[in-house]
């Protein structure tokens, strides 16, 4: 049985576990349970994942794959679940899956900022520099969201769900619906599908 590496509230963690909900490999997967961040390693997988990031996937044979693109990559060829679609589509979602994760990454660093770094250290113009980053990767995927919509659900969409649940769970006050109605109308309908109403952020 394979055995991941998880946390209920990381976005990248939320991506394979959508995957592992729609290929149908959940049942083949062990889920163990980690907690802490770049100052205090605390139970996070720092033998199978030099670099102590969730998700890992430790696979039957003992090998452990990372990051959640690796991952997620790994999943779908083994179900063979086409959510990577076929021929030139596959850089379209590509590129879009690493928008969402950049989008993301720049979502927890502006966590990590208020929530581990001593208040008289925090950097303002700093953390408006991250939300820069997500306001315009908010704008690209508006501009895309009738094609999101219209298009087979797959990477593209989960990771671009994982993203702005993130964003929604995390930082509510940034109101990103607000700025991308086309999406945020997309992100309500997508969020009723099981796999992502299984893998809701929490706590």
């Amino acid at each position: 049985m394979m055995r991941l590496f998880h946390s209920p509230a990381s976005p990248f963690v939320r991506k394979v576990m959508v995957v592992l909900h729609e290929t149908g490999l959940l049942a083949d997967t062990e889920l163990v349970g980690v907690s802490g961040n770049p100052v205090d390693p605390g139970s996070m997988p720092v033998d199978q994942n030099p670099l102590g990031k969730i998700p890992a996937l430790v696979l039957n044979d003992g090998r452990c794959l990372f990051d959640s693109r690796v991952i997620c990559r790994y999943l779908d060829s083994k179900a063979n679940a086409g959510l990577y679609g076929q021929g030139d589509a596959l850089w379209d979602i590509l590129t879009i899956e690493a928008l969402a994760d950049g989008m993301m990454e720049a979502a927890v660093l502006i966590v990590y900022e208020s929530r581990i770094r001593p208040e008289d250290l925090r950097y303002a113009p700093w953390v408006e520099g991250q939300w820069s980053k997500i306001a315009r990767g908010l704008a690209a995927l508006e501009d895309r969201a009738d094609d999101l919509a219209q298009a087979p659900f797959g990477m593209a969409q989960i990771a671009a769900a994982a993203a702005l649940g993130y964003l929604s769970f995390r930082l509510p006050h940034r109101d990103w619906p607000a700025t991308a109605p086309r999406l945020a109308a997309l992100f309500e309908a997508a969020s009723l599908r099981p796999s992502l109403a299984a893998t809701a952020p929490r706590a």
